[in-house]
């Protein structure tokens, strides 16, 4: 049997005839870039996540820099973050010039741990920004990240990139904090034919800057009040996220309900003593999309030869993230090392993804167990 990671055409399959007119539409209209069907898309982010504002850009880094860009901050600033995440978070703040500085991750949820955060702040100076991340499509401990931030006068910024849809009891992934931003690259929740991202904010002027630096500064046309960069977002990627977006909380459900399966299923064979599932922090709130599974994550012995197992055995698997962003050669001037952020560290060499998504079916998922079973001899 083959199961793939994730299997993007069986979602598209039956959107396939809508997605193609909506592409036909942005063609005949020759609005290629911006345009209607990005304004409609922001509005239905904006109601979607109860964001104050959304503003469309190309891709869910360049949300990220260009929110930075917009609260200047840069050489000289401080950005607090987690060294377990996609590259982006920290990437986007040595672009600007700023200091990275990390704070180890929550070892049961992979999110920024607010008691490492708590001390990184105490001891650093210049702070502007702090990032956390809803890792894998789980928020980060909000309540403890934005009251830390309060006693310090630092704005939090939401790295939602992977987490649209996602719940907390203060609010929904990316619309918690003063701003964040989610990702729309085809592996997520939610993903266009490309890249394509959006920022969130609660204030008006903030979002009227963001728009002005996506289209590179420009208000009105050719004239510069600052100097930004080309993000602005393509009709046609908004246009296929636009006729996604209604499925979104199905498709939520959908992961959600093979999580549950994964767990069962792994519990009956005895390898919830072996391997450590998924944490849920948040699911005695109440809420139905308090873990909206980007990636089904465990906690695996031998990790790397249970890979290599589950390959021949036609299953597909990823590993995010194999190695911490503070022991990435690009960040060695730092100056961090081996055994500072040990949380991370033990996350990167121990943690895989399974195969999760809507259309998984039972007789894949039972395959999957049977096949992690056979490796641990249970």
């Amino acid at each position: 049997m083959q199961v793939p990671l994730l299997d993007l055409r069986l979602q598209y399959a039956p959107l396939k005839t809508e997605i193609l007119k909506q592409i036909e539409q942005v063609a005949d209209s020759q609005t290629l870039v911006l345009g209607p069907q990005v304004e409609k898309l922001e509005r239905s982010i904006c109601d979607y996540a109860g964001a104050g504002h959304a503003i469309g850009v190309s891709s869910g880094t360049d949300a990220q820099l260009v929110l930075m860009m917009a609260l200047g901050i840069g050489p000289g600033d401080v950005v607090v973050t987690t060294p377990y995440t996609f590259f982006a978070t920290a990437g986007c703040v040595a672009r600007l010039g700023a200091r990275i500085v990390f704070a180890d991750i929550d070892p049961a949820t992979y999110n920024l741990c607010p008691d490492a955060l708590a001390e990184v702040l105490r001891r650093t100076p210049n702070v502007k920004a702090i990032i956390p991340v809803h890792l894998y499509g789980c928020c980060a401990d909000m309540a403890r990240i934005t009251a830390l931030a309060s006693q310090y006068g630092v704005p939090v910024l939401e790295d939602a990139a992977q987490a649209l849809g996602a719940s907390h009891p203060m609010g929904g992934a990316g619309a918690i904090a003063e701003a964040g931003w989610y990702s729309f690259y085809p592996t997520k929740n939610l993903g266009a034919f490309g890249d394509a991202g959006m920022v969130t904010c609660r204030d008006a002027k903030l979002a009227e800057k963001i728009r002005s630096l996506r289209n590179h500064g420009m208000e009105p046309r050719y004239y510069h009040h600052a100097v930004g960069g080309n993000f602005r977002l393509d009709a046609i990627q908004a246009a296929v996220l636009n006729v996604k977006l209604p499925h979104l909380d199905s498709w939520g459900a959908g992961r959600r309900e093979k999580a549950a399966v994964y767990r069962r299923a792994f519990a009956q064979a005895g390898l919830d003593r072996v391997m450590t599932l998924p944490q849920e922090p948040w699911s005695d709130s109440g809420l139905a999309n308090h873990h909206i599974y980007n990636q089904f994550i465990v906690r695996a012995p031998r990790r790397d030869d249970l890979r290599t197992f589950l390959k021949e055995s036609g299953i597909g698997s990823e590993i995010y993230y194999p190695l911490p962003l503070h022991l990435q050669e690009c960040f060695r001037p730092l100056g961090y090392k081996n055994g500072d952020f040990p949380e991370a560290e033990r996350a990167a060499l121990e943690t895989i993804a399974l195969p999760i998504f809507p259309e998984l079916t039972s007789e894949q998922q039972q395959y999957v167990v049977a096949k992690v079973a056979e490796f641990y001899g249970v």
